[in-house]
């Protein structure tokens, strides 16, 4: 089972902020996926900036998506 994306805020240096179903606040590293694909487009930090909840995820004003199990397994707990 996943959680779902419920709030993204983009920040500083090409990540996010993230709150899942859960109550959870977890940030994601972009950074690593910026070489490839269509999130190469993401450098352009108007376009970066652009990310919103879609659906049970979040997606970018290019299209550019990432799954939440994704989003969740790769990003950092934040403490409250």
């Amino acid at each position: 089972m996943y959680l779902p994306v419920i709030s993204v805020t983009p920040i500083d240096n090409y990540k996010i902020l993230l709150i899942f179903g859960n109550g959870e606040k977890r940030q994601f590293d972009m950074n690593p996926f910026l070489d490839k694909g269509i999130f190469q487009e993401l450098r352009d930090i108007s376009i970066f900036n652009t990310v919103k909840v879609s659906f049970d995820s979040i997606e970018w004003e290019n299209e550019a998506d990432i799954d939440p199990e994704i989003l969740y397994q790769y990003s950092e707990k934040l403490e409250e």
